[in-house]
């Protein structure tokens, strides 16, 4: 079944990891998407799906994203968006400088908000109902050290998915969430040492890291004709961690 056949849509971040899974297993339900990465194209040795189209962009480049949202809108529509793109950088919060503090919310925060009102005329239009899907993390419930512009940033995630549910929930486009837990991926490698990685699986119910399908598989369902109730909502993808206590 191709639960999401002729569908057009835009996901960021998407070289490696979470936003990799997330862009393939979309072209595998039919829908056409456009990752968009610094890079334009997969990481690592991966591969795109024949129904994913590399385009390389900075989403922090706000006049370089209108361009992009323009030519996809104008020449096929847009009828989702999924914000993936986030940055982290791994130090204490008495020696964050501003610099870093502000390039993280840059991209996981203004670029969000930025891609999503660029795309909103060609959402509102689609004719299947727009989404707009925003993965979040964990750290927007749970402080963690060493990262906290991180969390802060992912807070505000969450802040942004609801505004945009209730005002644009007359406008044919639902704003959700995905808040993943610990997932293999450039940007947790970053912010892991054997100790940490310790203490992280101690506290994950299923015991294991998640497989990246596992937060592509709440996209999907969130994209799909079985959500048209659902907006304004966070879904965590953690194994359980949130749930942990003592």
């Amino acid at each position: 079944m191709c639960r999401l056949a002729e569908r057009i849509g835009i996901v960021t971040g998407a070289s490696s990891g979470i936003g990799l899974a997330i862009a393939n297993t979309l072209a595998d339900e039919g829908a056409v998407i456009y990752a968009v990465s610094r890079s334009g194209e997969p990481k690592d040795g991966s591969a795109y799906h024949h129904r994913v189209v590399g385009v390389k962009g900075d989403v922090t480049d706000y006049a370089a994203m209108e361009s992009i949202v323009r030519e996809i809108g104008e020449k096929e529509g847009i009828d989702f968006l999924v914000n993936n793109a986030g940055i982290t950088v791994r130090r204490r919060a008495e020696l964050f400088s501003d610099t870093d503090f502000d390039r993280i919310h840059r991209v996981n925060v203004h670029g969000v908000f930025k891609l999503s009102c660029l795309c909103f005329p060609y959402l509102r239009g689609s004719r299947f109902v727009g989404r707009i899907v925003n993965i979040a993390s964990m750290a927007a419930y749970q402080g963690f050290s060493e990262v906290v512009p991180y969390c802060s940033s992912k807070a505000a995630v969450l802040g942004l998915t609801r505004g945009l549910a209730v005002e644009w929930c007359r406008d044919n486009i639902l704003v959700n969430s995905v808040s993943p837990g610990w997932f293999p991926s450039e940007l947790t490698k970053g912010v892991m040492d054997p100790e940490r990685k310790a203490k992280i699986l101690n506290k994950i119910p299923l015991g294991s890291f998640g497989d990246p399908q596992a937060v592509a598989a709440m996209v999907r369902f969130l994209l799909s004709d079985n959500a048209l109730y659902i907006t304004g909502q966070d879904f965590s993808v953690d194994g359980g961690a949130l749930s942990y206590g003592f």
